[in-house]
């Protein structure tokens, strides 16, 4: 479960306080995958990176009892200065996996970065950074992935090659979803979230769901 309580984002500006959302309460359901929907500028990346750790906000808490991933796709928690294998290492750390060799010998394979596995990331592509991103978070069995744009993801060799890899995890982990590509949602997800004017909508029918979606 992920449960929002009094939750607030706001960037200043010269016109004073800019909300995202405020006091924004919510819990997400506990099964199914579920498409986050919402205009431009709604906010869904902000509320994406604030569940995935990599935002706070202004005030509020985000509480869960399961493992979630940062948002798949963006290259969320990569230095720069660091090689991929670095980089590597570093996230399967923090994240607690066990086998660092076999995590970091799963990610090269499937970033497919080869020998640049071990140069400087600031000397990769932003098609190679986000290889890199996506198969670090991949090759973690999180309880819950975000995801965000993944046919963005490189080429479009990988980004079958990484549609298949979520396709699976379907199988066994729970999923958000923030995509434009309507097809895209439908093949990956069961009900749908709509955020609106600071306020989070729940639809256990996903077509129910995109039908409003779809008149905002």
């Amino acid at each position: 479960m992920i449960q929002i309580k009094k939750l607030s984002k706001y960037y200043t500006s010269a016109h004073g306080k800019q909300h995202v959302f405020q006091n924004l309460n919510f819990s997400f359901p506990s099964q199914g995958n579920i498409a986050l929907l919402g205009r431009n500028g709604s906010g869904k990346s902000t509320l994406f990176r604030i569940i995935g750790g990599s935002e706070y906000p202004n005030s509020g808490h985000v509480y869960t009892d399961k493992a979630i991933s940062w948002p798949v796709a963006l290259a969320t928690g990569i230095h720069p200065q660091m090689t991929g294998r670095e980089n590597t290492r570093f996230i399967g750390r923090v994240n607690g996996v066990d086998n660092l060799e076999l995590y970091e010998a799963k990610v090269k394979k499937f970033a497919e970065l080869g020998d640049k596995y071990d140069l400087p990331v600031k000397n990769y592509s932003s098609g190679m950074r986000s290889r890199l991103a996506f198969g670090c978070c991949i090759a973690i069995d999180f309880d819950i992935y975000l995801i965000d744009e993944v046919t963005s993801v490189g080429d479009q060799k990988f980004r079958k090659k990484a549609k298949q890899a979520l396709l699976d995890k379907k199988e066994t982990s729970s999923m958000i979803m923030v995509s434009h590509d309507i097809e895209e949602i439908k093949q990956f997800c069961d009900s749908a979230v709509i955020l609106h004017q600071g306020a989070l909508t729940y639809f256990a029918d996903l077509n129910e769901g995109l039908s409003v979606y779809k008149q905002l």
